[in-house]
């Protein structure tokens, strides 16, 4: 089974207004959780603290939080205002697990879900129902450019992001090396050239591909990396999540 793509998750700027007829309100800034990565600590459900198995980790991007227990995978819509995180229906793969990962499944499951209070303190981030049940997350360090393979997850047209074409999703992917190469895979073919790196830009030279007959889809999502990934782009990492940026506003977004 497949978890539903990524894409990119809209924060209030404003934050949220709270306050009572006749006061002054006060804005509350929203919990700024939009393309971060954490690990998973605990998972604590009817006072029973469940720790999270090696590898469990919980991500916020392209409207949606999604995560891995070490096993299954799953990915559900998310929106932010003010300290509320609001989680809908989740989607999960179905593999098989151990027992003790199908115990931390069902814990984080049952959690993260409906309206959450988020509270971030000194590098942690406590997503708790309001039964009491919570989820206590930690940070993880930004990705770097070169060495991480970055999977392709959304497009982007005049800065609005779209998800890829049917069928294509985990596909394309790119890793920049430290000697000014890149290689990875469009979708279909394999792809290779030179990318010169500089503060917040990425130059794009000449790149070769082989030469696989693709349809569908896959056509279409290579042909428009290639128009993308050409010249100079600005890039920006925030903790794992990759944008790449055209002068024209079009791009991609990747994830580590």
């Amino acid at each position: 089974m497949t978890v539903a793509a990524l894409a990119v998750l809209a924060l209030a700027a404003c934050g949220a207004e709270k306050g009572t007829p006749g006061s002054s309100s006060s804005v509350v800034p929203d919990v700024p959780l939009s393309g971060t990565d954490w690990r998973v600590d605990s998972v604590t459900v009817d006072g029973k603290r469940v720790p999270a198995p090696h590898g469990a980790d919980v991500s916020f991007t392209g409207g949606r939080v999604s995560g891995s227990s070490g096993c299954n995978h799953f990915s559900a819509p998310a929106s932010v205002k003010g300290d509320t995180l609001t989680v809908g229906h989740s989607t999960s793969t179905l593999i098989g697990c151990p027992k003790n990962i199908q115990e931390y499944e069902r814990a984080l499951l049952r959690t993260v879900r409906g309206k959450l209070t988020a509270q971030l303190d000194d590098g942690k981030l406590t997503l708790r129902a309001p039964d009491g049940d919570h989820v206590v997350l930690g940070s993880r360090p930004a990705a770097p450019l070169t060495g991480t393979r970055w999977k392709v997850t959304s497009l982007v047209e005049g800065g609005t992001a779209s998800s890829l074409p049917q069928g294509t999703a985990g596909k394309a992917r790119l890793t920049f090396g430290k000697d000014g190469t890149v290689r990875g895979n469009l979708g279909c073919n394999r792809v290779s050239g030179m990318a010169k790196v500089t503060k917040g830009t990425i130059t794009f030279g000449h790149l070769t591909t082989t030469r696989m007959a693709c349809r569908g889809p896959a056509m279409t999502l290579e042909r428009q990396l290639l128009k993308l990934l050409h010249g100079p782009v600005r890039y920006e990492i925030q903790q794992r999540v990759l944008t790449l940026r055209t002068p024209g506003r079009s791009g991609i977004d990747a994830t580590a």
